[in-house]
């Protein structure tokens, strides 16, 4: 039995609306990511190489299984001033004793009582010596050349943050390369159109770099909202910096293990995007860095992250009921000219990045269940959010990562020709010293 004239009236306007949001969302990733990509490529000609001291900062909370090997890539890696802090959040799996056992040089073992990741991260910022920070987690991988190619654009002293891209590491398991599509054919598109806007509103919590002044700025690590990267980007761009993408700095992390994880990061993101939306929301009125913030990335949001979400899942449905039920009509065949749209800029994203387009063939499921998904997660989240509910934020246990990472060989060449020695750093950095760790109030 057809619907009545009004439910098929205000179908037909939410398929549209849908349809509309989403050609207009790939449109503009396409567009925007190339012009990133040839900005990136003229970047790489031109610009100055930037080689100042730079610390990193791991926070660690229960991670004896990952962390040895992200600090062997970091002390690894190709830049030449380089030091480590790990930052033992209270860890009850020795944790500490693993880095300390392994004897690296340039590494140190700050310990404190589990109070949370930005507290960790602001602990390892107050002990760093240094005026350029990369902050990242303990179950990343670094390539050698990843803090290189992430920290050149502090070059222009305009730039306040840049954020790095991700990789998962096991692409074989579903979820994986759920995960790997996610990444590459929305987060990175998404950032990059973000870049080329100059609103990009998140720095990836797996690998990012912050200048200190751009952190004293906005006050440090945030620790009110589930989304604290976020929160604490969008505070950096108010305070008038710039913040880029540099999509050759890769760092490789795990992805959920079990639909459970998946749900609980999923819903941790959104919540947080709300929160943080709303923490922000004065920034429509500002000028300037600020002004882009708020009336360009914060309604890219609100439509990407909620609006675009509630009413996609309506297409399936009714391009599921006009298959079997209906003649074949206008909006079904645009239901399938989107999908074949889908797919083409998903494999523009994944040439970008350099990937195979394997798993491109997997991308029409995996955009049905992910989009019943999120309807569901900006459903609980939205609710979470009006009832001014706060969720902690959900660890996942990341299996042990190993070098190289499982899924794909990260280049070993760095941004050099091999055997190219670095010049002499130039702040006369101090030798590195043996691991030692301190405990920190």
């Amino acid at each position: 039995m057809p619907p009545p004239d009004g439910s098929a009236t205000a179908m037909t306007w939410l398929i549209s609306v849908a349809l509309l949001l989403g050609l207009a969302r790939l449109v503009t990733q396409a567009v925007c990511a190339g012009r990133h990509r040839r900005r990136e490529q003229a970047r790489s000609r031109t610009g100055p190489r930037f080689l100042d001291p730079v610390t990193v900062v791991v926070p660690a909370h229960n991670r004896a299984a990952t962390i040895a090997a992200t600090v062997r890539s970091l002390v690894a890696s190709d830049y030449p001033a380089l030091d480590v802090i790990v930052v033992d959040d209270g860890s009850t799996d020795g944790t500490a004793d693993v880095v300390a056992r392994m004897r690296l040089p340039g590494v140190r073992v700050v310990q404190q009582a589990n109070i949370g990741t930005p507290a960790a991260l602001n602990t390892g910022i107050r002990h760093a010596r240094t005026e350029f920070l990369v902050l990242t987690d303990g179950d990343t991988v670094f390539q050698p050349d990843t803090v290189y190619r992430l920290v050149q654009g502090f070059a222009d002293p305009s730039v306040g943050a840049i954020c790095g891209r991700t990789r998962v590491v096991d692409r074989r398991r579903p979820l994986g390369r759920w995960q790997h599509l996610d990444q590459v054919t929305g987060v990175n598109l998404d950032r990059r159109v973000y870049d080329v806007l100059r609103c990009l509103p998140t720095v990836a919590g797996a690998v990012g770099a912050f200048r200190r002044e751009a952190l004293r700025n906005a006050g440090g690590v945030p620790s009110d909202t589930l989304a604290g990267e976020t929160d604490l980007t969008m505070a950096v761009l108010r305070a008038g910096w710039r913040v880029p993408y540099e999509g050759r700095a890769v760092a490789w992390t795990e992805a959920p293990a079990t639909p459970r994880q998946l749900w609980r990061q999923y819903h941790r993101r959104c919540h947080g995007t709300l929160q943080v939306v709303w923490k922000h929301r004065r920034a429509v009125r500002e000028r300037g860095a600020g002004g882009r913030l708020g009336r360009r990335a914060l309604p890219y949001l609100a439509v990407l992250q909620v609006l675009l979400p509630l009413v996609a899942p309506v297409v399936d449905v009714f391009a599921v009921h006009g298959l079997f039920l209906l003649p074949w009509s206008p909006l079904v065949l645009a239901w399938l000219g989107l999908l074949a749209l889908q797919v083409a800029t998903a494999g523009y994203g994944l040439r970008l990045d350099g990937e195979r387009l394997g798993p491109l063939w997997t991308l029409p499921v995996q955009q049905l269940l992910h989009r019943q998904l999120m309807c569901l997660v900006v459903i609980r989240s939205v609710v979470s959010a009006l009832a001014g509910g706060r969720r902690r934020g959900h660890r996942i246990d990341a299996a042990a990562l190993v070098d190289p990472p499982v899924g794909g060989r990260p280049p070993a060449a760095g941004p050099r020709d091999r055997g190219t020695r670095w010049p002499a750093n130039r702040a006369g950095y101090p030798d590195r010293s043996r691991v030692r760790i301190d405990r920190d109030g």
